[in-house]
């Protein structure tokens, strides 16, 4: 009787052991973690292969999205990011073309497109409290960059975790100078962002006003004007002046002025000056390698110097024969000016080419030609004004990850690409892949099918040349920049509005400058 009894107490705890063991099992298979799953998702990766990201739209010629064999685009599905970006080109068409990207790895991407000053005050909040309200931040190089670099993911992480994907091409497919300025602050130790948009001032003027009245203009001052490699900022003032002159006296009747400017109390009115500045050899401090990588202390202001005094005393002469319109514009008023039809010159941002060539929004479609910034007495300046995408530190370690394909994608030769032809795009490309391609190379050269079809890509031979490193301004790259650019636009429109002199404004920069700095 005892065996029988003590036979079904060991059969009775035999099957509740097998009832928990099951219990168990379950419970840690239901629980197991998303990092878990990951985790074997990297075991079954193999590194030493590369397969084609399974995205639709590649181009032949370009760097394809790979990543390793095994890997799994999938495996960030439900994860959200709120990219924070200024309202350009670029951002409308990726935004337009998202679904591209989520259909592929499952994550929800919001893009917030606003002005750049908002954009700035966004993420030095969502910095400031170490929080990741934006996980993607458009990273302007003197407004964010240079001042909360600190607050980024050094994106190097991710590009030696060979688990992850890779960078189409390498970095070696962007333009140097624009991977240096966006990417990098204080060193090169660590990358910060990606270049995604590379705006870059250069001449666009009206063709068929310089070419009627060329013979004319020649007989009565004794040069060529047509805008050129040739032609000065002395010269480029008196051809603005013969037409102002001209057009007010109704000789010429295509346009009102000979030129227009963006010389707002503003940040365009800085960039303005600055292709004048640095064409006669100066600069905003005596430390001149300021403009790539940056420096935390950028030392004194040069804007005491012979070459300051004398661009700020040509550029009000320019100003004052330019479109009345010009002290109360931007870049994006004096685009609608020029595209308006009442002006003959414009040092504008390159990619403005598309609102110029839109029938629905321009009456100089077909007129419009783009040359070089006119020369200084040292060299021709173009102001740059590209800026890189970046990552968020204070995001979980699955947004950073899935941030980062997200970075890869935006920045892909063949994202760049479809950037370059979308209808609500259009930003050229920072990429030399997408310039080497057949198709864009056309589209470079007026009157193809292919320039009417990317009317962004008519300026680039010029602006490739402007990127060249003689060519290219790059403003100083420092954490006090943003209240320096301030000084300056402000100092700059007081000279404008007659209310001190060239020496003046060029003196209280520099003594504003060096305050701010503590030199």
């Amino acid at each position: 009787m005892k065996r029988d009894i003590l036979f079904k107490m060991i059969v009775f705890l035999a099957i509740i052991s097998l009832i928990l063991t099951a219990c168990s099992s379950t419970s840690s298979t239901n629980s197991q973690k998303p990092s878990d799953t990951k985790a074997k998702n990297a075991e079954n990766i193999n590194t030493e292969v590369q397969v084609d990201a399974p995205f639709d739209g590649w181009v032949e010629g370009l760097p394809k999205i790979t990543a390793p064999e095994g890997f799994d685009w999938k495996q960030f599905e439900g994860v959200e990011l709120n990219v924070i970006t200024e309202n350009t080109p670029p951002s409308s068409a990726l935004a337009a073309n998202i679904n591209l990207f989520e259909d592929v790895t499952g994550i929800k991407v919001n893009i917030e497109q606003s002005d750049l000053g908002t954009v700035v005050e966004k993420t030095s909040l969502d910095f400031n409290a170490k929080s990741a309200k934006y996980h993607v931040i458009y990273a302007d190089p003197y407004q964010i960059l240079a001042k909360h670099s600190q607050h980024f993911v050094d994106l190097n992480a991710f590009i030696d975790e060979k688990t992850m994907p890779a960078i189409p091409g390498g970095l070696e497919d962007f333009i140097p100078s624009q991977l240096e300025v966006n990417g990098y602050m204080g060193d090169t130790e660590a990358l910060y962002t990606l270049p995604y948009d590379n705006p870059t001032m250069v001449l666009a003027y009206r063709k068929d006003v310089f070419e009627k009245y060329k013979d004319e203009f020649m007989a009565d001052k004794g040069f060529d004007w047509t805008p050129g490699p040739d032609l000065t900022w002395e010269q480029y003032y008196e051809a603005a002046k013969w037409i102002t002159e001209k057009a007010a006296a109704g000789e010429i009747t295509e346009v009102k002025y000979g030129a227009g400017h963006q010389a707002k109390q503003h940040d365009s009115l800085m960039n303005d000056y600055s292709n004048i500045l640095a064409a006669y050899g100066g600069d905003y401090f005596e430390d001149t390698e300021l403009g790539a990588v940056g420096k935390s202390n950028p030392g004194k202001s040069a804007m005491t110097s012979d070459a300051a005094k004398k661009s700020a005393e040509l550029y009000k002469k320019i100003i004052d024969v330019s479109a009345p319109g010009s002290t109360s514009w931007d870049w994006s008023g004096l685009g609608e000016g020029f595209a308006a039809g009442d002006i003959a010159m414009a040092p504008e941002w390159h990619e403005f080419s598309s609102m110029f060539e839109n029938p629905d929004s321009s009456k100089v479609v077909g007129k419009v030609a783009w040359a070089s910034l006119p020369k200084g007495d040292v060299r021709h300046a173009h102001s740059y004004g590209g800026t890189g995408i970046g990552i968020n530190k204070y995001g979980t370690d699955e947004e950073k990850k899935a941030a980062w394909l997200f970075l890869v994608w935006a920045t892909s030769p063949q994202a760049q690409y479809m950037i370059l032809k979308s209808e609500v795009g259009g930003s050229t490309p920072t990429r030399h892949s997408v310039y080497e391609i057949e198709e864009v190379q056309k589209g470079m050269q007026a009157g193809t099918e292919e320039s009417k079809q990317m009317p962004n890509l008519l300026p680039m031979k010029v602006t490739l040349e402007a990127w060249e490193e003689e060519n290219v301004y790059m403003r100083p790259k420092v954490p006090q920049w943003p209240q320096i650019d301030t000084f300056i636009f402000t100092e700059l429109s007081k000279m404008l509005a007659d209310q001190q002199t060239p020496e003046e404004t060029v003196e209280e920069i520099a003594k504003q400058s060096n305050q701010a700095t503590g030199n």
